[in-house]
């Protein structure tokens, strides 16, 4: 207990000394881009008004000018957009709210941890306001235009694509008029779309693919797929694309994404995940079989297993329709193959194997469980459109790396809102 009171008394003393530094220094950043500012045309000074900041180091109280401008009926406080604040909140406290309410499984859990670990005192209410408020921005951020100089360049030897859609519970004004599986034919989810790049140097030993540390970033959208493709390309050229040596595009086989593979990577080898390779021989193996639980199942499947890595898909489609005319259960076996008959060229495993590519889309799976699923998908959540979408934006954002560069860009903007040279704004 007296380890505890002496650890508390110094934290104590330590933010209020704190405190008062950084008050004072808060508000002469404030004079001074105050004194800096060049009002716009029509812009009229009003006065001093006072607005209670709240930081890492508790709440300031700052007084700054205030601008009109009446033609277009909008107010400007050039100090707010100068410091980068967020709702009355400093960029440095705005980003750790971004981050908990991102990062954690609920708002509430946000604010608990906020708490907990820096004693820092704010609701769910005002965390989830300034996710959102931050994320419409980190969702534009995600899918702004690819600019020439800021693309990378790559050495890799192969350069990856992937993408994938899982379904994310919404509420129910959010479902009007969509179709599903549910019994009724309603829907209770809405498809996010997460799609992302990585880099392969070389193999191991043993001839299997190693991805580079650290190379994966990450994009989302709930808009439909051809918004999603562009976005996803435009990601895969910021990466380093246009420098690639080979891109593969991994993918489940799906037809949206295999069209947008063909609209939007059109010079990329395409390759179906081998695990959704292997549950489609499964369906078409019980079609023959007549239901899961022949005690030959498992083996025809290490059987189907053994002939996609050898190439021999064309071969073994041939050998089930055979069989299923034999046993009179051709539509039943013709609906399973459907799978393979689309996917010929993307299964040829042996090939794949041989070059040194990954089969498998376990990193793109893997992201819809942490990235999406996490955060989104769990017991009793309901969203709207934008409340997932915002969040998703910025949880790729953090699983990407990019924090600092999204607020050095956010940071900017709000700067560049003091800017007098745009005189028809």
């Amino acid at each position: 207990m007296l380890v505890q009171r002496i650890e508390s008394l110094v934290r104590t003393a330590v933010f209020k000394s704190a405190n008062a530094l950084v008050g004072f220094l808060l508000q002469d950043a404030v004079d001074r881009a105050d004194a800096a500012f060049v009002p716009k045309p029509k812009q009229q000074r009003k006065g001093r008004e006072t607005l209670n900041v709240k930081g890492l180091f508790g709440v300031f109280k700052l007084q700054r000018d205030y601008y009109y401008h009446a033609g277009k009926k909008q107010g400007h406080y050039p100090a707010d957009s100068a410091l980068g604040l967020e709702i009355g909140y400093t960029p440095a406290l705005a980003r750790l709210m971004c981050l908990e309410g991102a990062d954690e499984p609920s708002y509430l859990q946000a604010e608990e941890h906020l708490r907990e670990i820096g004693g820092i005192e704010v609701s769910a209410r005002q965390i989830q306001r300034v996710v959102q408020r931050v994320g419409k921005d980190a969702q534009l951020w995600q899918e702004r235009e690819v600019i020439a100089n800021q693309c990378n360049q790559t050495d890799a030897s192969v350069f990856y694509v992937s993408a994938d859609g899982t379904g994310a519970p919404m509420r129910k004004t959010e479902l009007k008029g969509r179709n599903g599986k549910q019994a009724d034919g309603s829907s209770k989810t809405r498809q996010a779309y997460l799609g992302c790049v990585f880099t392969q140097h070389g193999v191991d030993k043993d001839g299997h693919p190693i991805r580079d540390w650290q190379s994966t970033t990450y994009v989302s959208t709930f808009s439909s797929i051809s918004h999603f493709g562009p976005m996803l390309r435009r990601e895969a050229f910021r990466r380093g694309m246009g420098s690639a040596k080979q891109v593969v595009l991994l993918i489940d086989g799906a037809e949206g994404l295999g069209n947008m593979g063909k609209d939007c990577f059109k010079d990329a080898v395409q390759i179906v995940d081998f695990y959704h390779a292997m549950e489609h021989a499964g369906k078409v193996i019980d079609a023959l079989l007549g239901g899961k639980g022949h005690p030959k199942r498992k083996e025809r499947l290490r059987h189907w297993s053994r002939g996609l890595l050898k190439n021999q898909v064309a071969s073994l489609v041939a050998k089930a329709q055979k069989e299923a005319q034999a046993v009179g259960r051709d539509e039943e076996v013709e609906k399973e193959l459907g799978y393979f008959h689309n996917n010929l060229d993307r299964m040829k495993y042996g090939t794949f194997r041989k070059k040194g590519f990954f089969i498998g889309s376990g990193v793109i799976e893997a992201g819809c469980k942490t990235v999406i699923g996490t955060r989104c998908k769990q017991s009793g959540m309901f969203w709207s459109l934008i409340g997932a979408e915002h969040v998703l934006a910025l949880r790729c954002i953090h699983t990407s790396r990019r924090l600092n560069h999204y607020w050095e860009y956010r940071l900017n903007n709000h700067a560049a809102r003091n800017d007098s040279l745009p005189l028809a704004a």
